[in-house]
């Protein structure tokens, strides 16, 4: 007797050309593969239980946005719930780590078997890299100086390289400009050449403090395991990351696919060509997707989730807007950058998911020095239950407060939901 796969293909044939699913069906398993669909653990979290959740969703986008904490600590709690920060960053930059950064999902952190896959990226710095990553690369001296800083100083903070540098040929490093308006970083001479060097690979963060990056030499700070794996070709490696795009989502369209390594569409299109001819991808439907889907053969399909998880902005359940509208039906933006008095939600908003879908979305700062976390605003989404939503909002924020440390919960006035979530912290009061 042959043994059949998930949905009935023989070993070593090809499955079925296409499968229909409908809206509700492709939302479980979108949940399911980002994690969902496991109840927490109450217990202690330790180092299997993230690393099986990073081989799970394969990536943490970084962000360095602290009015409630960083965003890459939010993702992990949403689904494993309360776990020591310091663990994520012994995982991260510890002397025993098993994650690296780089520009994956913007800056991002992802297992270290994934860094081979990086490398073409590395070497497209000239074509890939925006204007003032790949003009930097132009002004070798300065490049080689800042290098030589880093050899001999690493790891080291972008300051004390500068000062190096300076210290050799004050030539290499020009005034620090006035921002022009809209600019968010304002790199210097020597920040710039220090992210080129970061793109190409040659340098990376050993660790990071007050998030700032201290960099050293690639080969001192990533195991010798993974610097002497061979670099696989661009095609390999671009199939391998829509390969671990694909798991993490279940379901998913080209586009979907495309944007979580933020591939360009022709590469992503091969990719999942490739995909497809072996079985690792089938083509499917889905009910009101207007884009060709592609399911994951085997993908759990739940038929109930019940989830209740505050989102980062910059999850990857919902970090490409796109698909969260598609899938959930909710429109997001992030409000961060919009004045203050245009700003339809808050400033750091997070989206609230209940079960299988996101019915609040909730404007959250954590207040340090009065020990609070501080909801300025709270909206319910179009038919939202608001004391079901409320009363499950509350039990999470106070969840979330004290992991933050913090000693208990304000609701301010702003938003629809706000007198319920009002009434419902105040009820477990």
């Amino acid at each position: 007797m042959h043994r059949q796969g998930p949905d009935g293909d023989q070993p070593g044939r090809r499955p079925a050309l296409s499968t229909h699913l409908s809206a509700a069906t492709a939302r479980r398993i979108a949940l399911a593969a980002q994690g969902f669909d496991r109840p927490r653990s109450g217990g202690r979290i330790d180092r299997r239980h993230l690393r099986r959740l990073i081989d799970q969703i394969g990536i943490l986008q970084l962000d360095s946005v602290n009015v409630l904490v960083p965003s890459h600590y939010l993702p992990v709690f949403s689904r494993l719930g309360p776990y020591s920060r310091t663990l994520l960053d012994e995982f991260a930059w510890g002397p025993d780590k098993e994650l690296f950064e780089y520009w994956m999902h913007m800056a991002s952190l992802a297992p270290l078997r994934t860094q081979p896959s990086m490398r073409w990226r590395m070497a497209r710095v000239h074509t890939d890299a925006w204007g003032g990553i790949s003009a930097a690369g132009r002004h070798e001296e300065r490049v080689a100086a800042v290098l030589a800083a880093v050899e001999r100083l690493g790891p080291a903070r972008g300051g004390e390289i500068e000062a190096a540098v300076t210290a050799i040929d004050p030539t290499l490093v020009a005034p620090r400009a006035a921002r022009p308006a809209g600019d968010m970083w304002n790199w210097d001479d020597t920040k710039r050449s220090l992210e080129f060097l970061f793109y190409t690979g040659q340098i990376t963060a050993s660790a990071r403090v007050h998030f700032q990056r201290l960099y050293d030499l690639t080969e001192r700070v990533l195991p010798p395991a993974i610097t002497a794996t061979p670099t696989p070709t661009e095609t390999d490696a671009q199939i391998e990351l829509t390969r671990i795009a694909a798991r993490a989502m279940g379901i998913a369209t080209e586009p979907d696919l495309r944007d979580y390594f933020r591939l360009k569409p022709g590469p992503s299109r091969a990719a999942i060509a490739a995909l497809v001819e072996s079985g690792e991808l089938l083509e499917a439907t889905v009910e009101g997707w207007r884009a060709p889907a592609y399911l994951v053969p085997g993908a759990a399909r739940p038929r109930r989730v019940a989830a209740r998880a505050l989102l980062s902005p910059f999850d990857s359940l919902i970090w490409f807007r796109d698909r969260a509208l598609r899938i959930f039906d909710f429109h997001f933006r992030l409000e961060i950058y919009t004045p203050k008095h245009k700003r339809v939600h808050g400033y750091y908003v997070l989206p609230f998911l209940m079960d299988e879908r996101i019915v609040a979305r909730v404007d959250v700062a954590a207040d340090r020095r009065e020990r609070r976390l501080v909801v300025h605003a709270a909206h319910a989404e179009a038919d939202a239950d608001h004391d079901a939503t409320a009363a499950a909002l509350a039990l999470e924020l106070e969840t979330m407060g004290g992991w933050l440390g913090l000693d208990g919960v304000v609701v301010g006035p702003g938003g629809d939901l706000s007198a319920a979530l009002s009434r419902a912290v105040a009820q477990r009061g």
